[in-house]
């Protein structure tokens, strides 16, 4: 192995991988929220952020529709 590289004639490619990063948001909780992934997340050993990505990913997947109402 060489001591020392000459990386000046080296042609520059794209990252393949760049569009699959995890893209960084601020998203305000409930603290209630919170607290219930970090429960599920000690007794899965899964980071909370990762169990919270994880369920809106299956959200997305099965097509999960948010039912809510209003009280008027």
């Amino acid at each position: 192995m060489k001591s020392e590289y000459d990386l000046t004639k080296m042609k520059s490619r794209r990252n393949p991988y760049a569009k699959r990063l995890k893209k960084q948001i601020t998203l305000r909780l409930d603290p209630e929220v919170i607290e219930y992934f970090k429960q599920k997340s000690e007794e899965s050993g899964i980071p909370y952020q990762t169990l919270i990505n994880l369920y809106l990913q299956d959200c997305r997947n099965t097509g999960r529709e948010l039912k809510m109402s209003w009280s008027s």
